[in-house]
């Protein structure tokens, strides 16, 4: 396993643990887009740009949710 794939599956990880702790507090709302981010970054650097991309846009949605959370 490369550090590539490595990187990947701690940005999947960190995507998958931050969504399913979101209610408990809206740090991980902000975790979730940093993680996300971090997927976007994985997919653009493997090639799969339109992973990259879509996950660019779920960071985006995760911020503003992040943003408005109380």
């Amino acid at each position: 396993m490369d550090s590539l794939t490595l990187f990947g599956l701690f940005a999947v990880t960190a995507m998958l643990v931050c969504y399913a702790l979101e209610e408990r507090s809206r740090w991980f709302v902000l975790g979730f887009a940093g993680a996300c981010a971090l997927g976007s970054v994985y997919g653009f650097l493997q090639g799969a740009w339109p992973f990259g991309l879509v996950e660019a846009i779920w960071a985006v949605v995760a911020l503003r949710r992040w943003g408005v959370r109380p």
